[in-house]
């Protein structure tokens, strides 16, 4: 399991915290200092079922900056989408846990994060 994380935010921290908890295996990856390549955001879309506008931070200053908020939002802007939000990872929605099993999630809630954990029996 790898849980994408900004140290700075406080849902990143209750994810993790929840994770600790649950005594689940996990990497943690520092997205802002090792920003996903296009090719794995494109993946973690796939498994979200999202496209990238559904995970981008439009209220954040550099998106401001893009102008995000009037880009299209149509299959063919989705490479437009992928190539900003890899080129300003600030961007990404956090935090993103991707379970081994594949079940990938965006772990704003802690029902989201308890989503990913194996069941213990």
């Amino acid at each position: 399991m790898e849980i994408w994380v900004n140290p700075a935010c406080s849902k990143c921290r209750s994810a993790v915290s929840l994770l600790d908890e649950a005594g689940a295996e996990y990497t943690v990856r520092r997205y802002l200092d090792e920003p996903p390549t296009a090719a794995e955001l494109a993946e973690v879309l796939d498994r979200l079922g999202l496209e990238p506008w559904d995970i981008a931070r439009t209220a954040e200053p550099v998106a401001k900056e893009l102008g995000l908020k009037t880009w299209g939002r149509e299959p063919a802007d989705r490479d437009r989408w992928i190539e900003a939000l890899v080129a300003n990872p600030k961007l990404i929605q956090r935090p993103i846990i991707t379970a081994d099993d594949g079940t990938t999630v965006v772990g704003r809630t802690p029902e989201a994060v308890r989503s990913v954990l194996p069941e213990t029996h």
